[in-house]
């Protein structure tokens, strides 16, 4: 995403927003199924009124094995929501009740007046974060060792807030975290001036991003992949990426290409390769095509004192929707991680 020229407004399809009504403690039946539940949780209103994000639990009718009390709260990727039901199944199979985050206007949160996915300010997440954690705590009692988990834009935003929250998390796993703009620092340097520019005076103006769709080839059922999920959450191509937003991930890179001091362990997981074209290659199946991850790589280092590289042969952007043996690595490696250091903090 080095392209910051503006260009028209693009409005998305506003997706679905009904749900059944919750019961006396919170929680409803979520849109995954029996063995999810949603929460709501209620924000305080920004300059377009009501704002909410929403909680999931995976509570499947066998309960988790018995041990110390361990939870894991996963944040998506930008554009995504989660649906990773297979992720929830990996971490309940570790004894972690398991949780995930839609954020402030994304997928389950978003609603008709907003601006799909935009903040001007990643810090802005706190709030949901801090709720979720709250909720965590209250359900698992408030010794419970958390793991921070986050995908690509979650990603950096789950290690900036990591960072600005010293003796909160057991680990940090980051699953393609998006650390750095893709053509590294020289390209983040040469973009901010002309998005802060534009983010100043007009927040939500659209820029110019290209989408030739072929990340989402390499997922959805109907091209060769293996998942569904909602369109109107996940659009192809994606929401509009807007000045005031691009410059608070711009912001975020720049405190990452600073250095952060996460005093938990971080494994930072990412393909061992990237294909990023304009023309539609075989080999985009078994290869990251959104960022470069020999740059996320360099950039994982300064995340903290202890941090575990791993690099997925085969794997795509989101190791997690990769072809079942590629995902199965990646899992193998995060439990070989755990066992090491994933329980260890907090």
């Amino acid at each position: 995403m080095t392209d910051v020229t503006p260009q028209g407004t693009v409005t998305g399809t506003d997706p679905p927003t009904d749900a059944p009504e919750p019961t006396d403690d919170g929680w409803a039946p979520d849109v995954l199924g029996p063995d999810f539940l949603a929460r709501t949780l209620p924000l305080a209103d920004d300059d377009e009124g009501e704002v909410v994000a929403t909680l999931v639990r995976y509570r499947p009718a066998e309960p988790e094995p018995l041990r110390p009390a361990r939870a894991v709260l996963y944040l998506h990727g930008w554009n995504d929501y989660f649906f990773q039901v297979g992720l929830a199944q990996f971490w309940h199979g570790h004894g972690a009740a398991f949780y995930a985050l839609d954020l402030r206007k994304y997928g389950r949160s978003l609603r008709p007046h907003h601006t799909p996915n935009h903040v001007e300010d990643l810090a802005t997440y706190d709030e949901e974060l801090g709720l979720a954690l709250e909720q965590v705590r209250a359900d698992l009692g408030r010794h419970a060792r958390v793991v921070l988990m986050g995908h690509s834009t979650g990603g950096l935003v789950a290690a900036l807030w990591a960072d600005r929250n010293p003796g909160r998390l057991a680990g940090l796993v980051l699953n393609s975290p998006w650390l750095e703009i893709t053509g590294s620092s020289v390209a983040r340097l040469l973009s901010t001036p002309v998005v802060q520019q534009i983010a100043r005076l007009h927040p939500r103006t659209p820029m110019i991003a290209r989408d030739p769709g072929f990340y989402a080839r390499t997922l959805l059922t109907r091209h060769g992949g293996e998942w569904e999920y909602d369109e109107a959450w996940r659009p192809v191509p994606f929401f509009p990426i807007r000045a005031g937003w691009l410059q608070a991930v711009l912001e975020g890179h720049a405190r990452i290409a600073r250095g952060l001091a996460i005093d938990a362990p971080v494994l930072m997981a990412a393909s061992a390769r990237s294909v990023v074209g304009t023309r539609w290659r075989e080999e985009m199946r078994a290869a990251d095509v959104v960022l470069d991850t020999d740059l996320l790589a360099r950039r994982a280092v300064l995340l903290g004192p202890l941090v575990t590289v791993l690099r997925v042969d085969g794997g795509l952007h989101d190791l997690t929707l990769s072809p079942a043996p590629v995902r199965e690595r990646f899992y193998a490696e995060v439990t070989r991680w755990l066992s090491a250091y994933g329980w260890s903090g907090a």
